[in-house]
């Protein structure tokens, strides 16, 4: 936003959520605007899952342009949009909503984002042997976009929630011509798959901060060869990827995914190419600066 002036014609862009109280996305975010001299502002929204309706009411009523979508809304805001992107679609989730004059559209960053985040660092998921960990609504994303890239996946979820990982198992199966796997998260599981992958995905929570000393996967499994992909973004580096990187593995932090589903969304919102490197920065720092 150019000398940080809001005026009438400023560009109003957010996310809505709950909780929103620590999201990184206006740092990112107004950073960027910033930086390309763009007079747009983003701010987080606290919004309950009973006043869904009444916010994206409020979206076309007070014409903001975009707006990301957390949890707990990114499944059940998709009946009150206008239309969905193909992958959005396919994937049954939306984390970004674009406003064209009263008409939303629903879109999905996060599978894009996690999929530049592998290319940007060399990567290419084709004909690779993927292992997935959970199965909620970030994992239907990365799932979705690396078995369209053609990768061979296996989705691995805890006992109580073993129907969902079987479930997008069968969703997955069923658009593309392979056969996902679903198995129950479990060392004897991890034992069984691990030793044949090419990477490992940690779409769960398990490492997040404040429980920054839990791991989802026993140290004894990781080696080099494997790369390790933990989305989890607060800490930095989780315990998974230090262990990882001690095991010789290569690590990918959730830091990448994050900036990449939001230079996506900036790019959608504003039409111009995303600052990436300083939205990095100023995530980062953010996230220091919180512990």
């Amino acid at each position: 936003m150019s000398n940080n002036i809001i005026s009438g014609g400023t560009r109003l862009c957010g996310v809505i959520g709950d909780p929103v109280e620590h999201t990184m996305s206006p740092a990112m975010h107004n950073a960027a605007f910033a930086q390309m001299g763009l007079d747009y502002v983003y701010v987080p929204f606290k919004v309950k899952k009973v006043g869904l309706g009444r916010a994206i009411d409020g979206m076309r009523g007070l014409n903001i342009r975009g707006l990301n979508v957390t949890i707990p809304h990114k499944v059940t805001v998709i009946p009150l949009l206008d239309k969905l992107d193909p992958l959005a679609e396919k994937i049954g989730a939306v984390n970004t909503i674009t406003n064209d004059d009263g008409v939303l559209t629903g879109s999905n960053t996060d599978a894009g984002g996690f999929l530049q985040a592998l290319l940007a660092r060399g990567i290419e998921p084709k004909e690779k042997k993927i292992v997935i960990l959970g199965a909620g609504g970030a994992s239907r994303a990365i799932s979705f976009i690396l078995a369209e890239r053609g990768a061979h996946l296996v989705i691995l979820n805890r006992l109580l929630e073993l129907d969902w990982a079987e479930e997008l198992a069968g969703r997955l199966s069923s658009f593309f011509t392979q056969e996902v796997k679903a198995l129950e998260l479990v060392e004897e599981n991890l034992n069984g798959v691990l030793p044949a992958a090419d990477i490992l995905v940690n779409t769960t929570s398990v490492g997040m901060s404040p429980n920054i000393n839990e791991t989802p996967v026993p140290a004894k499994l990781l080696r080099p060869g494997l790369v390790v992909f933990d989305i989890v973004y607060n800490p930095i580096k989780t315990r998974l990827l230090k262990e990882a990187e001690t095991a010789g593995a290569e690590t990918i932090s959730g830091v990448d995914m994050f900036v990449w589903q939001g230079a996506l969304a900036f790019e959608k919102w504003t039409g111009q190419k995303a600052p990436l490197d300083l939205m990095k920065r100023e995530v980062i720092k953010a996230l220091e600066h919180e512990d």
